[in-house]
């Protein structure tokens, strides 16, 4: 056989959305939304609008991956919709900054959570995220089978673990009393910033679109794992920060840098450090397996369009798998892990993300028009869902520029980059 394996079913196709989106950032992270929004009902209500924004994202990758079946899914998408250029650009983006740096980023979060256990030092943190990387990488090198059972097992014990946390919450919680925070009035604008923040909790949604050729029956498969994913995380994320909310004062939640340990600490005491360090150590490893999975699909299909390196293009004659795009990938990222080189890049790289998303949308709505457009499954509510999306996408890159436009405009000259690269390969 010579072509990539259709392995990966429903369940599969699902534990990679739940496992992808879900990493370290709801257990840490949860406290800047609600400084943002200082009142536990406009907490819970970002939640549900961010997650609801991202399910209309999703949905709008769901239609177009059933429209187009392929691999590289996003890069397929772009090339259908505005041409080659766009779709090296996010190819470009994506293996120089964006999932190369969020590859490299959650590695650290998983080795510094390591350190908890052991003394590590700046050196050995490096060390332990360069070999996350490796392993995971040899894992989905042995074959796509492999890669997803791996990442079905860590998403389903990550998914108990969440639901376990939300019923001891409710079950052992005392409620908390009122705090100061929460009498404070809410700026519509500070709102927005926390649906963008807690966006930005629910990212990788789109990752599965990248592996349609290995998934059995892509055009049903991968817009139900969609919506059941996101829907799942959504759940998680809002009951979470219930518990949290339930559990801690809410000034107590913003000024918290570990909510969960501090969560858990309040619930069966002290040695609570211990459970969630390895919760989030076992959350980051799920999610890390699940990006080292996708990227290289991209990268394969770019090389067989003759747009990225020929090496690339090769598949494992036994596992069927984009061997030599996956030791790339791996290599670049932790390059990025050894030199530092992935916070800079990816901080100022990761909002341009939009911008992309925006794009996708708006090309959802324009594909509507084209005569030979017939997806499989057709998203509800277009162009009016998608038009909406495409606001607030803006308007989180427009926030983004204004909060930091030296740092933005960094980030779009490194994305831009691609153009003039573009025809460099073009030509070649």
């Amino acid at each position: 056989m010579n072509g990539l394996k259709r392995a990966i079913g429903l369940p599969s196709a699902t534990a990679l959305v739940v496992g992808t989106i879900i990493g370290s950032s709801i257990f840490v992270q949860a406290s800047e939304l609600t400084r943002l929004v200082p009142s536990p009902v406009m907490v819970m209500l970002a939640w549900t609008v961010a997650g609801a924004i991202t399910l209309v994202g999703a949905l709008v990758c769901a239609e177009l991956s059933s429209a187009y079946p392929q691999t590289g899914g996003v890069y397929i998408f772009f090339r259908e919709i505005y041409g080659k250029p766009f779709g090296f650009i996010w190819g470009w983006a994506m293996f120089w900054t964006m999932h190369s740096g969020i590859l490299a980023a959650i590695a650290m979060v998983f080795a510094n959570y390591a350190g908890f256990f052991v003394t590590l030092g700046v050196t050995g943190s490096k060390l332990v995220a360069i070999s996350a990387i490796v392993v995971l990488s040899a894992v989905n090198y042995l074959g796509v089978t492999f890669g997803g059972r791996v990442q079905s097992a860590f998403t389903l014990v990550k998914v108990l673990a969440v639901f376990t946390i939300i019923l001891l919450g409710f079950a052992l919680g005392v409620p908390a009393g009122p705090a100061s925070a929460a009498a404070a009035p809410i700026d519509p604008a500070n709102f927005l910033l926390a649906v963008g923040a807690g966006l930005f909790a629910f990212g990788g949604w789109h990752m599965v679109t990248y592996t349609a050729e290995e998934t059995i029956n892509p055009t049903q498969t991968i817009p139900r794992s969609l919506l059941i994913g996101v829907i799942l995380v959504t759940i998680s994320y809002v009951g979470l920060n219930a518990v949290y909310l339930r559990v801690l004062p809410i000034d107590s939640v913003i000024a918290s840098k570990r909510v969960a340990a501090d969560t858990f600490d309040a619930l069966i005491g002290p040695g609570a450090a211990g459970l969630i360090s390895a919760l989030v150590m076992f959350s980051a490893f799920g999610a890390l397996n699940g990006i080292v999975l996708v990227g290289p699909r991209v990268y394969y299909q770019m090389s067989q369009d003759g747009l990225w390196f020929r090496m690339t293009a090769h598949l494992h004659p036994k596992f069927q798998t984009p061997d030599r795009a996956i030791v790339l990938q791996a290599f670049w990222a932790s390059v990025l892990v050894w030199t530092g080189t992935y916070r800079d890049l990816f901080t100022r790289v990761i909002y341009t993300e939009w911008i992309f998303f925006a794009m996708l949308a708006l090309g959802l709505v324009l594909m509507r028009r084209r005569p030979d457009y017939r997806p499989a499954w057709r998203m509800p509510l277009v162009p009016l869902a998608p038009i909406a999306f495409v606001l607030i996408s803006i308007m989180i890159v427009v926030d983004q520029i204004r909060v930091d436009w030296q740092r933005a405009a960094v980030g779009l000259a490194i994305v831009a980059s691609g153009f003039p690269a573009y025809y460099f390969w073009k030509r070649k």
